[in-house]
């Protein structure tokens, strides 16, 4: 029996110590995860949008011969500038020059049937007023007058057609400008059915550069300003940036915007200005538009701190230290890497910074100091 008490003794003592040292090495309680947290400040942001544009001269002009016939001379070359009037092609005139000699000879003959059909008149009307002749051959003659002097303007009408077709044989420049390409030389055979132009001349002192917005963009810039109106007069001056890559010197503005959408494309066109008067720019070039935007006084967002869900942006506020979801609706800028919060964010609103993508609705929130 004294054994058997020594036994349990020595076991009650045991445990006594295993539970002692097991409450000793207990584990403490797991800190709580730490998060970046941001605090929604208004500021002000300089942006700058890149619109694929091309480059078109102001006004570029396929010329077109206004009569048939041979090239005899061509007075330019492709590149070359030229001014109105200046004469860029000769077709040959011999056929021209004897039509219109002909129709001043036809003219000339027309002048002297008047002056035939005017004296023969007089004398029937001096004659009639003798009662010499009738009344009837009076009529005559003055209806006879009447077609000489019709035959007369025909004559004339056709001279001065001739002499216009004459004129057409030299071929020039109905503006100012730069020669395009020349694909007909001397000797080839023109005429104004022919499906390709002699040349092109491009106005090239003032750029035309087209290039196009999406509907929500117009609508948002329509917005900003109030009226497609006031955008044009308000909008800042905007750059030019060349196919290789460098900048174009000038500035230059936005002058038209299209009041109709394209259904293929959903885009809006513009068209922006700009001088060329060092010749740099050509036209059929490409390049890209850029448009500054200045926003003050915004509520702008890293594109990190939100994330999506059926095309809605969502963040995660900071209320009563968990995190609580919040629809935004934003503007991307910046090439998307920031939004600029046009509702669902206030002053001073704390919002998570860092792995939104693991968070849920609810998840208690301790800042990172």
């Amino acid at each position: 029996m004294v054994k058997r008490k020594c036994i349990q003794s020595l076991a009650v003592m045991a445990v006594g110590m295993t539970l002692g040292t097991s409450c000793s090495q207990a584990p403490a309680t797991q800190p709580q995860a730490e998060y970046a947290v941001l605090q929604v400040q208004p500021c002000d942001r300089d942006l700058q949008t890149a619109y694929s544009a091309a480059i078109r001269g102001r006004q570029d002009i396929d010329i077109y011969p206004q009569v048939s016939g041979t090239l005899t001379k061509l007075c330019v070359v492709e590149g070359q500038t030229v001014r109105r009037g200046q004469v860029m092609f000769i077709i040959d005139q011999v056929p021209y020059q004897a039509a219109l000699r002909t129709a001043e000879t036809n003219v000339e003959a027309a002048k002297a049937g008047v002056a035939t059909a005017q004296l023969t008149y007089d004398s029937r009307k001096e004659l009639f007023a003798q009662k010499v002749v009738s009344e009837f051959d009076l009529s005559t003659s003055y209806n006879a007058l009447l077609t000489a002097k019709a035959q007369l303007a025909q004559a004339e009408a056709q001279r001065v057609n001739a002499a216009n077709n004459l004129s057409y044989t030299t071929v020039m420049s109905p503006a100012d400008g730069v020669v395009g390409t020349l694909p007909f030389r001397v000797g080839a055979l023109v005429s104004p059915a022919m499906p390709k132009a002699l040349t092109t001349v491009s106005d090239n002192s003032t750029m035309y550069v087209y290039f196009s917005m999406t509907e929500n963009q117009m609508l948002a810039l329509t917005r900003q300003y109030g009226s497609k109106k006031k955008a044009l007069e308000e909008m800042p001056e905007v750059s030019l940036q060349l196919n290789d890559g460098s900048l174009y010197p000038q500035k230059g503005k936005i002058e038209t915007i299209s009041g109709v959408i394209d259904p293929a494309t959903g885009a809006v066109s513009l068209r922006a200005v700009f001088p060329n008067a060092d010749g740099l720019l050509t036209s059929g070039g490409s390049g890209s538009v850029i448009v500054p935007e200045y926003y003050r006084g915004c509520i702008v967002i890293p594109q990190s701190v939100t994330y999506e869900v059926q095309d809605r942006v969502f963040v995660y506020k900071v209320v009563d230290g968990k995190a609580s979801s919040s629809p935004v609706k934003v503007t991307r800028v910046d090439g998307g890497q920031e939004y600029i919060v046009n509702e669902g964010l206030q002053t001073g609103d704390v919002i998570v910074a860092e792995g939104v993508g693991m968070l849920r609705e609810g998840t208690p929130i301790q800042p990172k100091k």
